[in-house]
């Protein structure tokens, strides 16, 4: 078991060269600018990674469309479409609706809606707040309305976006970092918590890792954001998480990458 630390350093991991098969990045902004000079080269290394599928999840109105692009482009491209609380700022109603719009049109083309949910560590001031949780409530009947699982996010805000969608039977908490009581309650609902490849360097997220049911995990890059090394994320980078969570778990990293990738397959019906 290695020890929790929030400076741990995953070049240990990586420099391990395990061989791994089947891995899927449930989580990753491919269509993003951070991509452009180098995109299929990034999908390139995913693959020879071992990541045999991508989940690339639209935050606004743009990202959306780009995302249902790369998923016609790539078969191993899956898509999620969203509206995040951080983009929600800057959207006015008319635009909200042609977002809505847009997601109902094009779900039957989406493995899953969101991300979407509540931003606390951003947003301070209460009308904001309220807006997010408005917004929040249509996405989420949205999501029940169609069938399709609800990615959250949640930052800083875990246990009040819980309590908003105890009635749904499909959930993923994106990129969760609440509390293991939380975490825990999800799972008892059913719910699934993905991890990100922050987990290679916080403290708090190695221990969420040794206290999750393997059952209800997925991971994730969240790229390019969140590298466990040095720059940019991409997703290849999630096999670091893989072989991390296997020794902190005390198991092969071939069997977390197996279990991580039938449970994502199970939740998005991939």
């Amino acid at each position: 078991m290695i020890p929790f630390s929030e400076k741990y350093d995953p070049g240990g991991i990586s420099s391990l060269n395990v061989p791994l098969q089947g891995v899927i990045d449930s989580h990753c902004h491919l269509d993003f600018k951070q991509f452009n000079k180098d995109r299929e080269a990034v999908l390139e290394s995913a693959r020879k990674s071992g990541v045999v599928r991508m989940i690339n999840s639209g935050v606004d109105y743009s990202t959306n469309a780009k995302s249902l692009e790369l998923a016609k482009k790539y078969d191993f491209i899956s898509v999620t479409l969203g509206l995040s609380p951080n983009t929600l700022q800057s959207i006015k109603e008319p635009e909200l609706e042609m977002l809505f719009e847009q997601i109902e049109n094009n779900a039957g083309q989406a493995v899953g809606i969101g991300e979407a949910g509540l931003d606390y560590y951003h947003c301070k001031d209460a009308p904001t707040r309220e807006r997010q949780a408005k917004v929040f409530s249509r996405i989420i009947e949205l999501a029940r309305s169609l069938d399709l699982p609800l990615v959250i996010h949640s930052r800083d805000a875990e246990q009040p976006a819980l309590e908003m969608v105890k009635h749904l039977d499909k959930v993923v908490f994106h990129c969760f970092s609440g509390s293991i009581g939380t975490m825990k309650e999800a799972i008892d609902r059913g719910f699934y918590i993905s991890l990100a490849t922050n987990v290679c360097r916080s403290g708090h997220h190695q221990i969420l890792a040794k206290n999750v049911s393997l059952d209800r995990l997925l991971v994730e890059t969240d790229s390019p954001f969140l590298s466990p090394r040095r720059g940019r994320n991409e997703p290849s980078f999630v096999t670091d998480s893989v072989r991390l969570i296997a020794r902190i778990r005390g198991i092969e990293p071939q069997e977390i990458a197996q279990i991580t990738s039938d449970n994502t397959k199970r939740i998005y019906n991939i």
